[in-house]
């Protein structure tokens, strides 16, 4: 799929309207985390430095088509001005009289944020006059939210369609980032598949049997496969009612040349809490009255050396409970190891989803992966091998 890119527009002299992903976590009007805004820097300084205004769009929160002032973008501006070292100007609305005012007034070396788009019921809609109205501020647009992507809305797919369009850096760096590990990837590919039901990610597997050699199943996913296979977990969570699905995703996976990777050894407990006692046993030798909470170390040996004999990695999910010790082991050692490989060069790691990125920023690995998405569903659905609305807005 082909887009363009910053490098590809003419944007001296032009207000460029940039969808940002800007959604962060604010508590007592204060921003707790700013990765989100860190990452929007770079689309916005180049296209100052290349003689364009650029003119912010974003979402917060879930406001319903209704002008909710706890949600409104305006509490952002002095987080946003410091990431950027630049003067922040806010608009009361992303349409009309505010909108354009603030657009007519906007300085060279300025940005200007406009009012939450879901401030209005048609963003959502993919209303063809809300995306007209926003459309009409700007000469050129900017698509830097790929966490927005799987999204039709006013702001990621109906400007594209009126505007000359590309992709931020942000954007463009992970949609290479993507295309390097499913698109056209280096193989052999393993993916790791961990959380905890199967029921959420059938899509998922349902894709990934058929792209990837390997697929590394692990945390309540793989006990639900375990019991596919006849084998008692005792009281561990597992899906039982999907044990039928998880044969025919193993089916499916054969038919495809794809190996499925259990776990062979496992951690059990017989209560869920931070430094509970705990035993390594066989995968198949659970005791009835105690729960599987980790891969074990065997299992974490056979993972590694899956590892070594790739050249590339997609991983969604932790292969235990790694909120708790001494749940993250399996997890911290497997991340571990990814991270050494990718440093060396011998391997593409590419990782996404929120516990994803939560478990490898605990193990300390995140930083040496080659990319960690933090774009949340529409990570999930690219996997799922589905067509993102805002990408293939792009390259309309």
């Amino acid at each position: 799929m082909a887009w363009k890119t910053l490098d590809d527009m003419d944007l001296n002299g032009k207000v460029a309207l940039v969808r940002v992903d800007i959604n962060v976590p604010i508590e007592e009007g204060q921003v707790t985390d700013d990765t989100r805004i860190q990452k929007i820097v770079p689309t916005v300084k180049d296209i100052i430095a290349a003689g364009g205004k650029p003119v912010l769009l974003a979402h917060f929160g879930r406001p319903k088509g209704q002008v909710v002032p706890a949600l409104s973008l305006e509490m952002l501006v002095p987080a946003l001005s410091n990431a950027l070292g630049l003067p922040v100007k806010f608009a009361s609305n992303c349409i009309g009289g505010p909108a354009k005012t603030a657009v007519s007034e906007l300085k060279t070396g300025e940005v200007l944020l406009l009012e939450n788009t879901r401030f209005h019921a048609g963003e959502e809609k993919n209303d063809r006059e809300l995306s007209a109205s926003m459309a009409a501020l700007g000469e050129v647009y900017v698509n830097d939210a790929f966490s927005a992507a799987h999204r039709a809305h006013a702001s990621t797919v109906g400007i594209a369609e009126i505007l000359p369009s590309c992709a931020g850096r942000l954007m463009a760096a992970e949609l290479k980032a993507l295309e390097a590990a499913l698109g056209a990837p280096e193989r052999p590919v393993t993916a790791v598949v961990g959380g905890a039901k199967v029921s959420t990610k059938l899509e998922l597997l349902g894709n990934l049997v058929t792209k990837v050699d390997n697929l590394i199943i692990g945390g309540g996913m793989a006990n639900t496969f375990l019991v596919a296979q006849g084998i008692d977990v005792g009281k561990s969570l597992a899906e039982h009612d999907m044990a039928e699905t998880a044969r025919e995703i193993l089916a499916k996976a054969k038919d495809s040349g794809c190996v499925i990777v259990l776990p062979s050894d496992v951690v059990v407990a017989r209560e869920f809490k931070a430094g509970a006692a705990s035993d390594v046993v066989a995968a198949d030798a659970c005791p009835s009255d105690a729960m599987i909470l980790d891969a074990g170390p065997k299992s974490v040996e056979q993972v590694s050396a899956i590892f070594e004999a790739s050249k590339t990695l997609i991983w969604n999910g932790p292969l235990g409970a790694f909120e708790i010790e001494p749940f993250d082991v399996a997890t911290n050692a497997a991340a571990a190891r990814a991270a050494a490989l990718t440093v060396e060069g011998k391997l593409i790691s590419v990782a996404g989803g929120g516990d994803t990125v939560a478990a490898l920023n605990k193990a300390g690995a995140a930083k040496d992966f080659t990319y960690i998405s933090t774009a949340g569903g529409a990570f999930l659905e690219w996997m799922e091998g589905k067509e993102l609305p805002g990408v293939a807005a792009l390259s309309a």
